[in-house]
């Protein structure tokens, strides 16, 4: 599907809630079918990815019941053996978390998913799963994912990645054998899975960047789910760069190891406030107010800082475009092998649009403030946060562009353009 976008010269304004977090979605599903009981689990992303998990614990024994975006889970805390691949789709959250789950079954099971996912890299974790005993087939540490049967044993790993995925895995691996498991980063990622985990009475704790974990059983819980920040992400933005806007985003999730793109708007000088900040189901919320703010300034955005913000950054390179001076991007090298080579993809397809950027091995450097001529058609690379920040970039070109393959946004936010229009005046 091509998308044509245009200038948007009347501004965006008013207010709006985008998508349920997609990361808490899946956890919310995995945790609630390895718990003993009812689960309750409300706001669910519309996303196909958690969609994509909900779909293989169904395959896997679990009674599951939707019902708009109320999702009820009821769960012996046991799973059983699927006859069929279990299909992950497009989402590697769903393909690395549920083989933590799977390398401790008493069965085998295989994860496929479409040719995107299975070009990502899978020796992150079967890495770590390996040493704690797991006997995993791949292709090239590529999916799909043979899962035999096997009895695991607790490991202390050390992480060279800050990746929740690779912690999530491990930790799920942990939940179901003897002993003490721990996980520690370099620096710390989301941590959706302690939080969640913690609230389900799991035996867990955290000292600065290690996690620990003990065999547990977990607790049915009523789940609500935040706005996802990462969804929000792309309105924040184009706010920011577009004139005469201003809107609030309700309800969305502000979990400190996901408000890298905040800080960084607000280190370039960005006019956006957090208003009636408050805790729901364990997790920080609050409405963003944000605005046009016609004098950004660029700067470096490297080092803790990127995990907070990888999923932002295609986004954050549309907004760099249209700060004042030169926006550094580093340490960002695991943005190639996302959906896409989100690094290279961004670089080519906004130098298209007229935008002064190069590429470097870990990042980007931006120079701004650079009009976008447009006039072009774009490539999302079968990505969806690709397809979003390139939309974003067409608000604010002088003439209109045409985005290819425009529907891989359903992967994470189905209403997206329809949310768009709902707040252009």
């Amino acid at each position: 599907m091509q998308k044509l976008v245009k200038n948007c010269i009347s501004g965006l304004k008013g207010e709006i809630t985008v998508p349920a977090d997609k990361s808490i979605s899946h956890r919310a599903i995995i945790l609630s079918s390895l718990a003993k009981g009812k689960s309750v689990i409300k706001n669910f992303s519309d996303g196909q990815d958690p969609h994509s998990t909900l779909k293989i614990f169904k395959a896997l024994g679990i009674d599951i019941e939707e019902n708009g975006s109320e999702v009820t889970v009821k769960s012996d805390s046991e799973l059983y053996k699927s006859e069929t691949p279990l299909d992950c789709g497009n989402s590697g959250t769903t393909m690395r978390l549920l083989s933590g789950v799977l390398a401790g079954q008493n069965f085998n099971s295989i994860l496929t998913g479409d040719e995107s996912l299975s070009k990502r890299p899978m020796k992150r974790i079967i890495e770590p799963l390996t040493l704690m005993g797991a006997k995993i087939e791949s292709t090239d540490g590529k999916a799909p994912l043979l899962i035999h049967s096997a009895k695991l044993n607790p490991i202390s790993y050390k992480s060279k990645l800050a990746s929740a995925q690779v912690k999530s895995c491990i930790l799920l691996a942990g939940l179901g054998i003897d002993g003490v498991t721990s996980v520690t980063e370099p620096c710390l990622s989301r941590n959706h899975t302690e939080l969640m985990l913690k609230s389900m009475g799991a035996n867990i704790k955290t000292d600065g960047t290690t996690v620990y974990i003990e065999k547990s059983e977990l607790s049915p819980v009523n789940i609500e789910i935040c706005a996802d920040i990462s969804s929000a992400a792309y309105f924040i933005v184009a706010a920011l760069i577009i004139p005469n806007s201003k809107i609030i985003l309700k309800n969305v999730g502000l979990n400190l190891t996901r408000t890298g793109i905040i800080d960084v708007i607000k280190q370039m000088g960005g006019n956006i406030e957090i208003l009636d900040e408050r805790e729901i189901c364990g997790e920080t919320v609050g409405d963003i107010l944000v605005g046009y703010s016609e004098n950004l300034k660029g700067c470096e955005i490297s080092g803790e800082i990127i995990p907070r913000l990888i999923d932002e950054i295609p986004v954050i390179s549309v907004l760099a475009t249209q700060t004042q001076g030169q926006t550094v991007i580093k340490d960002a090298q695991d943005l190639r092998n996302k959906e896409s080579d989100r690094i290279s993809a961004m670089v080519t397809e906004l130098k298209k649009l007229g935008a002064d950027i190069e590429e470097t091995p870990n990042g980007m450097i931006i120079n701004g403030k650079t009009k976008l001529s447009g006039g072009v058609e774009v490539e999302t690379y079968h990505d969806h946060r690709l397809a979003m920040s390139l939309y974003v970039a067409g608000m604010v070109c002088e003439r209109e562009i045409l985005i290819n393959e425009f529907e891989w946004v359903n992967i994470s936010f189905p209403t997206f353009e329809k949310l768009v229009e709902s707040v252009i005046s």
